[in-house]
């Protein structure tokens, strides 16, 4: 197929979920995009609708399953990600209007799935991918940026803390590490073709290693880079926090002043049950030791609300530790069953309607910390 009949199928790519997700859809956008793809700006031109998904919460997935339905069969559609990995080919069952399936680890495949799609007959193209465990280095060097001034490096993959909510390492993967000497490749190549900003992301960004170069090492070599204006990461894991850590945020000059540090609950039961490897106590020294070496740093969470078996004293421990660190920003979910997981068998369950009371006893005491904390600030 001709180049010019490659670009009449225009490519939209849809994004649902984390930062992750961002970047593997820059990376599915770069691949097509040499493989001769239009990428449109729009679903309304293209011929061919990619779903970049999330697995994480039942609605993410229900929404998006819900969007697959409303095109009627009048796009190519194909179902990417984490979604993709967790339906595998069930997803065909589920809605007959898709047409190719694609987990995390197979993307680098999809020229070559859409080229067997548009060259078969409706009835024919059925294609499926889920079997991969280990990226190719080279997808990460296509060179699409979506902002030409910010863009996010993938330094590690998958995750192996089966926390015992998330679906993530069922569909990513065990935990994998990029070499060292990659990611600074990428981000030097980012760096010369005018990008000023850089997110480091990872499933679990602070556990990163190669050989004896840590994270620490890795955020130290990285702000050293010529033409790097800010540096940032997302997402760290309380157990994997250390003082040296610390003293890099507070140090290095353009690596940003906060940190995401997910607490998911204030009560000790809970932590365990969750498998997150802290205590209510661990937590709260690691957030002392933060506050004291990184003077003005900022600090946001995740929790998780009406996880099974959560009493209303371990949710009231919860707000407290909410109340006593006092956090710039919250991301608060609802907890949500997700396949495969540990926390699903779990019963019993907390009904529906107080998890909904609890979730918004939650907003509104964090957006009440917020909104202290941004006066407090406003007036300096």
């Amino acid at each position: 197929m001709s180049n010019k009949e490659l670009e009449k199928n225009e490519v939209f790519v849809r994004t649902f979920g984390c930062q992750m997700n961002v970047r593997d859809s820059e990376i599915i956008s770069g691949l097509l995009r040499a493989a001769g793809y239009k990428i449109a700006l729009t679903d309304k031109e293209a011929k061919i609708i990619i779903f970049n998904t999330c697995a994480v919460r039942q609605h993410a997935e229900d929404r998006v399953w819900s969007l697959i339905g409303s095109y009627k069969g009048t796009k190519i559609i194909g179902l990417v990600g984490c979604m993709a990995q967790n339906y595998q080919e069930r997803a065909f069952d589920r809605d007959a209007s898709v047409s190719f399936v694609i987990g995390p680890q197979d993307i680098h495949k999809l020229p070559e799935v859409l080229s067997k799609i548009t060259h078969h007959s409706l009835l024919e193209r059925k294609v499926w991918e889920t079997q991969g465990s280990i990226r190719p280095e080279e997808i990460y060097r296509t060179g699409f940026h979506q902002d030409q001034a910010h863009t996010q490096i993938v330094i590690s993959e998958g995750c192996s803390n089966f926390c015992s909510y998330c679906v993530v390492p069922y569909v990513r993967g065990p935990l994998r590490h990029r070499k060292f000497q990659s990611i600074i490749e990428e981000i030097r190549s980012a760096l010369d073709s005018g990008i000023s900003r850089i997110t480091l992301l990872g499933q679990n960004v602070n556990a990163y290693q190669d050989g004896d170069l840590d994270f620490t090492k890795l955020l130290k070599a990285v702000n050293a880079l010529n033409g790097l204006e800010e540096l940032g990461f997302f997402t760290s894991h309380p157990k994997d926090v250390h003082l040296e850590f610390f003293k890099a945020i507070n140090e290095l000059d353009k690596l940003t002043k906060t940190l995401h540090l997910p607490v998911q609950s204030g009560a000790d039961r809970i932590l365990k049950l969750m498998n997150r490897g802290y205590t209510r106590k661990d937590y709260l020294a690691k957030v002392t030791s933060y506050r004291k070496i990184v003077e003005g740093g900022t600090l946001t969470t995740d929790i998780i609300v009406g996880f099974p078996t959560e009493s209303k004293d371990e949710f009231e421990e919860t707000k407290a530790l909410i109340s006593e660190v006092g956090f710039n920003g919250a991301y608060i979910f609802k907890y949500s069953p997700r396949p495969n997981t540990q926390a699903s068998k779990i019963v019993p369950v907390i009904l529906e309607k107080e998890i909904q009371k609890r979730h918004l006893e939650i907003l509104n005491l964090q957006r009440a910390i917020s909104n202290k904390l941004k006066h407090k600030h406003a007036k300096k």
